[in-house]
């Protein structure tokens, strides 16, 4: 029998194993399901209820308690089981993608080793059938060719030789490829996973792991791993394997909620969403930089985003307003401002904070200067949060002496009479349950008691929370009373249009950090301890200032940084960024993904000439057609339809127009509209369908689409320096296929680009 033969009749008896231990579990599964059904059905027949003495009730909610946590760990194992099923079934499809024979050193026989999503086992859970791709053995796939090799385990290290190094694409339980090479992962499996259509979700690249990605994913030394890695270069999916690996490696501590990954739009939420699903893992806490800051923020200011930030440097038209705008932007990102902040709160200490009256239906109960005297006459040396604690404390206190005063006032009563029959009925029993039996006039003060305690409740929640502090008017002093040691050239001007923005409730992008920062500061430990590992993509686009914030707000969080500073499309508003900064104090470690997977490797010798970084790009050997410009076309619209449907003819699934602006991606839609069925991409999109888009360049960052047009590539258009990371980023969006429109002069990056690299019609 010849070795594919072979293969195959391992495949279908590993496929039989799979059925065998589904059809076990689904009949387990039914059986508990029964049973969950049938406690939840009965579940107070076997209670006995007693509230007639005190150790009947305490009996009795034993009794609760224990049939509560029986329900709960059936459910819970319920829950496992078809976990379990779901995993079962992607292994019959596909049981494994790799094999490595090893020989240890401390043994004379060799042992063949089959990697797949998921492990499995023998029918007597005795012997690994199938190694998931996750455990300590399986990074001999991803690490070695054939010849000596080791991993390690969690005690120890396991030295030996690899004898062999198999691939496989397996499809419905059938090899449709197998290769044996000598090196990391064979192009063959590659070219075929590359050389498929754009998807509209992200998928798990575990067969295809390169070893440098390897690295990120199974990194457990560094507290900041920072990965600079070129477009294309699967960096976020390393993260996400990552991500999964972890959870995988640490499962008895590291769970779902302990990990949060720091996305740079919504659509690009939705797009890695399957990848920890695929792999059997939960999804973690996803969200954008933005929706942090709002949930922080609250309905306090209404918060610019990015995009808008965006939008209003490359539209608005030069004038006094936008170059002071432009500058502000670049100090509020920076670490001098942090400082700035810093050396405020300090003089906070002696005076300047900011307080709001405490009064209870129109009367004052304490004034802003009387908390204000109370706040500075307390010791300096306590610190500002304790400080406002102790004010509280005191507030608290003048607040419950207002409630008894109120207990008697005639509005008391009026709400009284507003009260449902329960309210009535439980004060009766209360009263009752007095030595004297009780009487109206004891019901009365009862009620009376109950509904002051109720409508005080927000007010002492309030004080609790410390909203009698003003931070919004303490924060405004900062632009408008406080005259900083050290400030920019221009600070007058920068802080009196701040000030604008902040009494109309508006915190500009680069200012809702800060703001956010200096409420931190002065409200204290605000800091989240359950988030024990964080991905940040798309680093290069947060400032000097936002980094530092998310570090003050995890200072126990480990991080991984992914990005390209070809891509840092906001250097217009911050002189550095997370990925080119050092950090001295962490216990930092860098990688550099300089392959590019993404696009042909016409594309990327292409556009590698005009990437902003001038870093080594190393295209994947996958041949395609080389980009076209066309130059000077009659019509453009009908350009862009001609191009539309030469890539939906081709078999392109998804073909993106991708614009500089929402403003653009306005204009194209409107010119479209009518002539051709179309998406267009908003940063309220939460999901893309295959099709054509119409997408700002902005939010196309991390997504892949089968063909890319950009309708506008003119000087005019993309003329400045800033501009470039903008076109290389929409440049490198395309897989299969580039189209460049310029019904002009093309732009700079065109000119930079060697003339047989692309195609001129």
């Amino acid at each position: 029998m010849d070795e594919r033969a072979m293969e195959q009749r391992r495949v279908d008896n590993i496929i039989e194993e799979i059925k065998t231990k589904e059809d076990k579990l689904y009949q387990q599964s039914k059986g508990l399901k029964a049973d969950v059904v049938e406690l939840r059905r009965t579940f107070w027949d076997d209670i006995t209820v007693n509230v007639e003495e005190m150790d009947d009730v305490i009996e009795t909610q034993e009794s609760i308690k224990q049939q509560a946590t029986l329900l709960s760990q059936k459910e819970r194992f319920h829950g496992k089981v078809g976990e379990r099923l779901k995993t079962l079934d992607r292994l019959k499809d596909s049981p494994y993608f790799g094999r490595i024979d090893f020989k240890e050193d401390a043994y004379t026989e060799k042992e063949a080793i089959y990697i797949g999503v998921s492990s499995l086992m023998d029918k007597d859970d005795q012997d690994f059938l199938v190694y998931d791709w996750r455990a300590p053995i399986s990074s001999l796939y991803y690490d070695y060719s054939t010849g000596k090799a080791s991993y390690r385990t969690r005690e120890t290290t396991i030295t030996g030789d690899v004898t062999l190094k198999r691939q496989f694409i397996i499809r419905h339980g059938s090899i449709e490829g197998m290769f044996d090479t000598g090196v990391t992962i064979g192009d063959q499996i590659l070219q075929r996973a590359l050389g498929n259509n754009a998807s509209t979700m992200m998928k798990s690249i575990v067969a295809t792991i390169q070893q440098e990605q390897n690295q990120i994913i199974r990194n457990e030394r560094s507290s900041l791993l920072v990965v600079q890695g070129v477009a294309g270069s699967g960096k976020t999916s390393a993260a996400l394997q990552r991500i999964a690996y972890l959870m995988y490696r640490y499962r008895e501590t590291l769970h779902a909620d302990n990990v949060m990954l720091l996305s740079p739009n919504p659509l690009f939420s939705s797009y890695i969403s399957n990848v920890l699903p695929e792999l059997g893992e939960t999804n973690v806490r996803q969200m954008t930089f933005l929706n942090y800051m709002q949930k922080r923020i609250m309905d306090k200011f209404t918060i610019e985003s990015p995009f808008e930030q965006m939008e209003y440097v490359l539209a608005q038209g030069e004038s006094q307003e936008y170059t002071t705008r432009m500058k502000s932007m670049k100090y509020l990102a920076s670490l001098d401002f942090k400082a700035m902040i810093d050396a405020y709160v300090e003089k906070l200490h002696e005076a300047g904070i900011q307080f709001k009256r405490i009064a209870f239906r129109g009367e004052t109960i304490a004034s802003k200067q009387q908390i204000y005297d109370y706040f500075y006459a307390l010791d300096e040396d306590i610190a500002i949060p304790n400080k406002l604690e102790l004010v509280a404390k005191w507030l608290l206190e003048k607040v419950q002496m207002q409630q008894k005063e109120e207990l008697n006032k005639d509005w008391v009563m009026e709400k009284v009479e507003l009260l449902d029959k329960e309210d009535y009925m439980e004060a009766y029993h209360q009263s009752e349950g007095k030595e004297d039996g009780g009487s109206i006039t004891d019901e009365e003060e009862i009620l009376r008691s109950q509904m002051v305690k109720r409508v005080f409740a927000p007010l002492k929640e309030r004080v609790r929370n410390l909203e009698f502090v003003h931070i919004p008017a303490t924060y405004q002093a900062l632009f408008a009373e406080w005259k900083p040691e050290q400030a920019p050239t221009d600070w007058q001007e920068m802080a009196a249009s701040i000030q604008t923005q902040l009494k109309e409730r508006y915190l500009t992008w680069e200012n809702a950090t800060p703001y956010l920062y200096f409420q931190s500061r002065i409200f204290g430990d605000t800091t989240d301890r359950s988030v024990r590992q964080m991905i940040i993509d798309e680093a290069q686009d947060y400032s000097a200032f936002q980094f530092a914030y998310i570090r003050y707000m995890f200072p126990y969080t480990r991080m991984t940084l992914l990005g390209d500073t070809n891509q840092a499309i906001y250097t217009y508003a911050m002189t550095e960024n997370p990925l080119t900064a050092v950090d001295d104090e962490a216990n930092e470690e860098r990688i550099a993904l300089t392959k590019s997977y993404r696009s042909t490797k016409q594309i990327v010798e292409f556009t590698k000439y005009f990437a902003p970084g001038g870093e080594m790009i190393e295209p994947f050997n996958r041949e395609g057609s080389k980009p076209v410009l066309i130059h000077d076309p009659d019509d453009r619209t009908k350009s862009l339809l001609q191009w539309v449907d030469e890539w939906t003819k081709e078999g392109y699934e998804t073909t993106a127009i991708i614009c500089k602006t929402r403003q653009e991606s306005d204009a194209v839609a409107e010119a479209l509209k009518g002539k051709v069925a179309f998406h267009q991409i908003n940063e309220e999109t939460h999901a893309f369908e295959k099709g054509l888009l119409i997408v700002p360049v902005y939010l196309a960052k991390g997504i892949e689409f089968d063909a890319v047009i950009i309708p506008d590539a003119t000087d005019a258009h993309y003329g400045k320096e800033s501009d470039r990371t903008l076109f290389y980023t929409a440049c490198t969006r395309a897989m299969h296929a580039l189209t460049i429109i310029a019904d002009g002069k093309p732009c700079r990056f065109l000119e930079e680009a060697a003339q047989e690299t692309y195609v001129v019609k």
